[in-house]
């Protein structure tokens, strides 16, 4: 049985940037629609940063942290792929289609054998 570790938010402090940034997100949508008077200069001012600062203070959490290590991570294994040249994923994709077109092929001969087999022979429907 394999276990996955699960991190979950240890410190109070961390707990509280997290549900800070929530608040500070959802107060944003909130000034967004209460400052539909004002214009939508000022709504999207508003939006705009409730959600960096919220974007600021999730940043600056452990989880933050973590989703941003993550993604750095994530982005050195994408350089490291390999990707083919021209002339390889065009062969490979005719492959595929290859391949796909006989399969196609078997299994409409193979609905048409076994159709053929029971409306025709065993049933008799199709005389």
């Amino acid at each position: 049985m394999a276990t996955s570790e699960v991190q979950t938010v240890n410190t109070g402090a961390d707990k509280a940037k997290l549900v800070g940034a929530a608040a500070l997100l959802l107060g944003s949508f909130v000034a967004f629609y209460l400052l539909s008077g004002k214009g939508p200069i000022a709504q999207w001012v508003a939006l705009l940063v409730g959600v960096a600062a919220a974007v600021a203070v999730f940043g600056v959490s452990e989880a933050g942290k973590q989703l941003v290590a993550f993604g750095r991570d994530a982005w050195r294994e994408t350089k490291k792929v390999v990707w083919p040249a021209r002339k390889e994923a065009i062969q490979m994709t005719a492959y595929v289609f290859a391949f796909v077109f006989v399969m196609a092929l078997f299994l409409w001969l193979t609905d048409k054998t076994i159709e053929w087999v029971f409306y025709d022979l065993i049933l008799g429907w199709r005389k």
